[in-house]
């Protein structure tokens, strides 16, 4: 008996329910739930791990940032997480088609299309930067190992270098000029050279032609998988899931090995209570939980659509947050092992040693590259891993969840949108959730035939929209985009969309839909959490943040007035679609007065629910069961019953009529 219930379980059925098909053929499933868990960690662990989480908590006092950090991961970070999952997997839509529920609020799948779009400019603007250390990797002697290049100041100190390696040496430097800041070789490589960083926002300066040749070389390769897909078996996806882990773990074990990493250790550690009462801290942390795990990218909607009906996606919410959080932590490990052995080498305080912005990944990791035997195999491989990471992300986070996949040497191909099931492991997602977004909106023919133009057409617009982030002013436009683009929006997105489902929708409605799909309602935390705790924890930082708003600076570097005021723009440029899109519902909707074109405007559509008409039970249940039916089509009319026969009332509330439905 155990046997056949366990047997029943792995087929996707429920303690209870009748043995079903599972699978929906026309638009494809996982083959099998390694591949989500693998695919989604893929998804959710990438650059925002090893690239944006520890600069944000450098520039936010370190251990001060870890506490909010950690607050916002269980109160909202795992159950909003937990909310996509099993919208998408319900529905089986994507971000656009699970608006069914309540299509008024359709604005806020619109709303996560125009975050996608500017994440994806400038990530991709990441991955270039990632694509030249690559490519510069490739010699005898790393260009950022001594200070003896032409782009070198006086100030610069290497740790290799011969004429200031003697410790006595640096001392007495120090003692002759204690106003003088050190600063390593591969700071000045990145701020001097790669960069070449102009004085103002508004000073583009010449383009960076070695940057903006990897920038053609990353949307190349975004194109090409997306077009031709990416056939990976599955040996290939546990190594690009785990290989990140590997180069973390040998920086690690090189950091803490290195003079002064336990102070730049304890800096993580060691919370500054009071930067934590900072709204700034709480707001970086939110914004940071939410980049990381994907929430409000319309990604993870996307790629739970192609879960099996009753897949534990609440299992999968754990696990991947978990992950990916501890990544996240891991990697701060890494990097504040190696700033505190800087800090000590160039006799500076561990909050001032490097570079505060975006490119504190492209100045710490660098610097311990240097100090590995073979230094250039390992930069080779770090910033591999780096490109995988980041087009782990920007293909998986729409696209990815989609484009074929060959899993087990068996290559899976279609012709339309839902003959595909997902591709593991891919920037593709960001692009593919923008075509797939213009493709599902037209939806004619003639479109779905040319989709190849429509990518090659947004790939286009995305790396000359990019251009302008490869000039000596970049990085300014590069960090605004980041603070404002893909902050503010994907708070003020998840908050909506929570409120959205639990008090329009109705909470009694979705926990009774979760139930229907995993055999079990959700647990008592997330209740609290989706229909109070998530809310009101984002409302009072979104409220405090404005109250305790500053300017954001790059280092030394205020921003004018005007950059910031672009800044709101993109920021508010995403959250403008909902409201706008819901006053266009409301006066397209039927009812004589305002307060019905409400009503109707909010009502779940009929055709919203399960996907598969075997899994669309209770009150998605249709007016006819299959049994009926087949009773109905076989039976003839009978002539003194009449001709009209009288209706007879659906579970969700329309009428049909018997002679119609014969």
């Amino acid at each position: 008996m155990a046997d056949k219930c366990s047997e029943g379980l792995l087929n996707g059925t429920v303690p209870g329910e009748r043995g079903k098909e599972d699978k929906s053929v026309k638009r494809g499933n996982w083959g099998n739930q390694i591949e989500f868990v693998l695919t989604s960690v893929g998804y959710a662990v990438g650059l925002g791990n090893v690239w944006r989480f520890p600069y944000l908590c450098y520039r936010n006092g370190g251990g001060a940032f870890m506490f909010p950090y950690f607050i916002m991961l269980v109160f909202c970070g795992i159950p909003l997480f937990f909310m996509e999952l099993s919208f998408g997997q319900f529905a089986s839509q994507g971000c656009l088609g699970v608006w069914r529920v309540s299509p008024m609020f359709k604005g806020v799948g619109y709303g996560m299309m125009v975050v996608s779009t500017y994440i994806g400019i400038y990530y991709n603007v990441v991955i270039c930067i990632a694509f030249y250390y690559f490519f510069v990797s490739m010699t005898h002697v790393l260009p950022w190992t001594y200070c003896s290049n032409a782009w070198n100041t006086p100030d610069c100190a290497g740790v290799l270098d011969g004429n200031l390696s003697s410790h006595a040496a640096l001392n007495l430097t120090r003692l002759l000029n204690t106003t003088q800041k050190r600063t390593s070789p591969s700071e000045e490589y990145w701020r001097r050279y790669v960069l070449d960083l102009s004085d103002d926002i508004g000073n583009l300066g010449e383009v960076r032609l070695p940057l903006l040749g990897c920038l053609g070389v990353s949307w190349i390769v975004v194109f090409l998988c997306l077009i031709k897909g990416v056939k990976s078996s599955g040996k290939v996806v546990y190594f690009t899931a785990t290989f990140p882990y590997v180069v973390l773990t040998i920086l690690f074990v090189r950091g803490i090995t290195l003079e002064g990493a336990l102070t730049g250790i304890m800096y993580y550690l060691t919370p500054q209570w009071d930067k934590i009462l900072d709204a700034k801290v709480w707001g970086d942390a939110a914004s940071q939980i939410f980049y990381s795990l994907g929430c409000a990218w319309g990604g993870l909607i996307t790629m739970a659509s192609y879960n099996k009906f009753h897949n534990n996606c609440y299992r999968d919410s754990i696990i991947i947050s978990i992950t990916n959080c501890a990544t996240s932590v891991y990697a701060g490990f890494v990097i504040f092992s190696i700033l505190g052995f800087m800090a000590n080498h160039l006799g500076v305080d561990v909050s001032k040693v490097a570079d505060h912005g975006p490119g504190l990944a492209f100045v710490a990791y660098p610097e311990a590259l240097t100090l590995l035997p073979i230094s250039p195999l390992w930069s080779v491989l770090f910033f591999f891993m780096l490109i995988l990471l980041g087009l782990g992300t920007q293909v998986g986070r729409g696209g990815a969840a989609r484009w074929g996949h060959c899993w087990g040497g068996v290559a899976w191909w279609g012709q339309g949108r839902d003959m595909l099931p997902p591709l593991p492991h891919v920037q593709f997602c960001l692009l593919e959730t923008l075509v797939t977004a213009i493709v599902d909106e037209v939806g004619n023919e003639w479109i779905i035939r040319r989709k190849t133009f429509v990518t090659l057409g947004v790939a286009v617009a995305g790396f000359l929209l990019g251009v302008p982030l490869t000039t000596q002013a970049g990085i300014y436009w590069l960090l605004l985009m980041d603070n404002y683009a893909a902050s503010f929006s994907l708070v003020v997105i998840s908050c909506i969309m929570c409120v959205a489902i639990m008090y329009i929708y109705g909470h009694r409605n979705y926990f009774k839909d979760i139930e229907m799909m995993l055999g079990f309602p959700p647990p008592l935390f997330f209740q609290i959490c989706w229909r109070f705790i998530s809310p009101a924890i984002i409302f009072f930082i979104l409220v405090f943040t404005v109250i305790q708003y500053r300017p954001i600076s790059y280092n030394d570097y205020v921003y004018p007035t005007w950059a910031i005021s672009i800044g709101f723009l993109m920021a508010l440029s995403s959250v403008i679609c909902i409201p706008i899109y819901a006053i266009y519902k409301v006066c397209c909707s039927e009812g004589d007065t305002l307060l019905e074109r409400l009503k109707n405007a909010t009502k779940a559509s009929k055709d919203w629910g399960p996907a598969l008409a075997e899994h669309r039970s209770g009150r998605y249940a249709p007016a006819f069961s299959p049994s009926t039916e087949s009773h109905l089509e076989v039976q003839p009319l009978q002539p003194e019953k009449g001709a009209a026969a009288s209706p007879l009332q659906g579970s969700n509330g329309s009428a049909h009529s018997q002679d119609s439905r014969l």
